[in-house]
């Protein structure tokens, strides 16, 4: 099948014979059996041309390669952990042409969608991240006293309509905001 896949187009007995001379002796009748078999098993087509037959692959050396792969993997009674193994066999560059492989399979990357902003606001508590669901929009700088260990300016804002009148202090914090 070597020869076959590599040239990549019909061949004779006489042809793969010639080639396989030039590394070992080998007698015709050998490879004729062989692509018979080979015939046989559906793995190459035959046309006949005068007395001889012309011999093509049914299919790619990388479509076999996959079918072997495939049915070895379907036989596992574990096929993930038949996966880890056989990728704990490949090389970096064997894995890097996996990878380049399920990206081709996968089609081209969308983009992640983008996170939402964090939209919370520091509402006058000293613990982080903490929220008590009221929305401010005006600057306040003076010293925020909540008694936790921060003690720069209290960046808080205020959205709520001006009234003109003060606000007398807060629950939240002692002493207003």
């Amino acid at each position: 099948m070597t020869r076959v896949w590599k040239w990549n187009r019909p061949v004779t007995v006489r042809e793969v014979l010639e080639d396989l001379q030039q590394e070992r002796s080998i007698a015709y009748t050998t490879v004729m059996t062989v692509l018979d078999n080979l015939h046989q098993k559906g793995w190459v087509r035959r046309e006949a041309e005068g007395r001889a037959y012309r011999y093509e692959a049914v299919s790619t050396r990388a479509a076999y390669a996959a079918a072997l792969m495939n049915d070895a993997w379907s036989q596992s009674d574990n096929p993930a952990a038949a996966l880890v193994a056989f990728f704990g066999m490949m090389s970096e560059e064997q894995r890097q042409s996996l990878r380049d492989a399920v990206r081709i399979v996968q089609g081209p990357e969308t983009p992640a969608p983008a996170e939402p902003p964090d939209t919370r606001r520091v509402t006058g508590t000293d613990t982080p991240g903490t929220d008590t669901g009221t929305s401010d929009t005006a600057t306040d700088t003076t010293p925020h006293t909540g008694g936790g260990a921060d003690t720069g300016p209290d960046t808080r804002t205020d959205t709520r309509p001006d009234t003109g009148q003060e606000n007398p202090g807060s629950a939240r914090e002692p002493g207003g905001r």
